[in-house]
Order: C-alpha cells, then sequence, then structure tokens
C-alpha cells in the first residue's frame, strides 16, 4: 500500500541530483551517491536489543565503501538510522550498543497509558548523535512512528529535532507511554511499518536495502504481558509485510531470532550477526553498484 506522505521538503531532495553529478561520493555525506543513477536507502527495522545488529551491517556496507544516499528506521532501527546520519560510525553506534541497559532509555512510571518513561532517551542520543536535527544530518534521514488514533504512520523528514521524533517511535505500547507531538499521540512506528521502506523512496532511493530483524514464534504460549503483546506485534507483521517488501530491492536478515528483545548482553553477537548478513548480501549491492558505473541499465 502507497501511503500520502506528508513531510517537511528536505533541502537534499531537490539538490541531490544536480550534487552528484558533479561532487564525488564521499561515504556518509549527503552527496554520497554514484554518478548517474543509483541511489540507495536503507531502511532498518525495530527490535529493541536486537537492533545493535544494524550496526554490524552499517559497518560492512562502509568497508566496503557502498555509498548511502538515505537512512530510514523505525523502533531502534530509528535509533541507529539517526545516528549513523548524524554522523556516528558503525563502531561507536555497536560500542554504545554493547554497554547499554534498559534503564540508560527508560524509566518505571505506571501510568494509564503505559508503565514506562522514556524521557532518559534525549540523555542517551545526546551521547550516541553528533547532531540532533533532520537538516543537519550527514545524509537524508527518516523516522516513522505510528498515529495512536488513526493507526496511519506518521513520517519524520528534512527539518526539525529529531529526539521527539525517534523517541515516539520507539514507544512500543503497553510498555512505554505514548509520546504527544504536533496534536497527535503517536507510538512505535512498527504497529503501522514493519520496515520505512517507502519513506527511502520518498527521499529519493533507487534502490532500497530493508533490513529485517524477526525473533522467532517460540511455539508456546505467552507466560506474561509483555510476550503476549510481543506475539501481538508478530503476527500483525506477517500479515502485512508484503507492503515494505514491494518497496524492497534487497532483505538483509541477520540470524538474531534466539536473542531476546533485551539481549543487550549478546550485544557482540548480534554485531557479527548483522555482519555476515550483509557480507552475503554485499554482491548484489555491488552488481548494481558495477552495473551503474559502466553505463548498463541498473535492475534490481
Amino acid at each position: 500500500m502507497t501511503h500520502n506522505w506528508i513531510r517537511e521538503p528536505n533541502r537534499s531532495d531537490s539538490l541531490g541530483a544536480r550534487e552528484c553529478l558533479s561532487k564525488p561520493a564521499v561515504v556518509g555525506s549527503r552527496s554520497d551517491t554514484v554518478p548517474g543513477r543509483i541511489r540507495i536507502g536503507v531502511a532498518l527495522g525495530g527490535g529493541f536489543a536486537r537492533g545493535i545488529a544494524h550496526a554490524g551491517v552499517l559497518k560492512v556496507l562502509q568497508q566496503y565503501r557502498v555509498p548511502i544516499h538515505c537512512i530510514t528506521g523505525v523502533s531502534a532501527g530509528a535509533i541507529v538510522a539517526a545516528a549513523y546520519a548524524s554522523g556516528a560510525s558503525p563502531d561507536e553506534i555497536g560500542k554504545i550498543g554493547c554497554s547499554m541497559r534498559f534503564s540508560d532509555v527508560a524509566r518505571w512510571r505506571p501510568r494509564l497509558l503505559g508503565l514506562v518513561r522514556s524521557d532518559g532517551m534525549k540523555r542517551f542520543l545526546k551521547r550516541i548523535l553528533k547532531t540532533h536535527r533532520f537538516e543537519e544530518m550527514n545524509i537524508s534521514l527518516g523516522v516513522v512512528a505510528t498515529d495512536l488514533v488513526t493507526g496511519q504512520p506518521v513520517p519524520f523528514s528534512g527539518t526539525g529535532e529529531v529526539f521527539d521524533a525517534i523517541r515516539a517511535s520507539c514507544s512500543y505500547p503497553g510498555l512505554f507511554h505514548p509520546v504527544r507531538r504536533g496534536g497527535k499521540l503517536l507510538v512505535d512506528g512498527a504497529m503501522s511499518m514493519e520496515i520505512p521502506a517507502e519513506l527511502c523512496r520518498q527521499l529519493g532511493a533507487t534502490h532500497v536495502v530493508s533490513v529485517q530483524l524477526p525473533a522467532r514464534a517460540t511455539g508456546a504460549e505467552p507466560s506474561n504481558m509483555f510476550e503476549v503483546i510481543h506475539r501481538c506485534f508478530q503476527i500483525l507483521q506477517s500479515t502485512s509485510e508484503h507492503g515494505w517488501r514491494n518497496e524492497t530491492d534487497l532483505v538483509i536478515t541477520p540470524d538474531v531470532g534466539s536473542i531476546g528483545w533485551n539481549g543487550f548482553t549478546r550485544s557482540y553477537e548480534l554485531i557479527e550477526a548483522g555482519q555476515e548478513a550483509a557480507l552475503e548480501a554485499l554482491p548484489k549491492i555491488q552488481d548494481w553498484l558495477r552495473c551503474d558505473r559502466s553505463g548498463v541499465s541498473v535492475a534490481a
């Protein structure tokens, strides 16, 4: 399904095509586009602690000088996407992820709409982000939350501060308090869009690489409230998966299904899984770039 995105204009949208014809590609900059046709967008899904695997994926893409035109994310993917777009290296992101704990971003404050406040996330984001505004990012950034009233995705990009957008995108229903912004009550972006591939298209990507971090269904009945909510997420996302896949040219799926939502102590395994999955996908991406440089028509 194609959404009618409403967003503030991104200054790179109108300039990107002209800039990439005259400037060399520099990995991690807004002009980071191979001259001609290819504009690669990376869309990062959620997974809480499993989101650390995204750092491994980005490390491989950076090591092999894959030019990234834009990056989008939901939930944990929004944090990693914002950090990378701001100029943080995959190693920096991975290091902070390895030392991160639930208490770094949350405080137990039971209320009618949730059990946990995410106000502390702003302090955490200030540690990892090099800049805090969309228009100052090195590459175009998109973050998606969900309107709790309408159920529609709410994209953020272009201009403005990133903190509330990321907090909203990470507000897991039932656990975190929803975030009020722009007259809307916002929750986890993965509720309406498991992976924001479509937003990459809106930001100008010709080829979209989506990174999915699914948790395996255990087959057992949930034993607590959080497992019930988590299982509902899995069911919801399985029925809407075709949407983001239709906007995706390549899916990278790190093998992280055995690691729980709060598996921060297994961070190094998560990073390694991200690297391994990205290396498997790398030849396809290199084919795109090779064909583009040779002037051959590029097909996903």
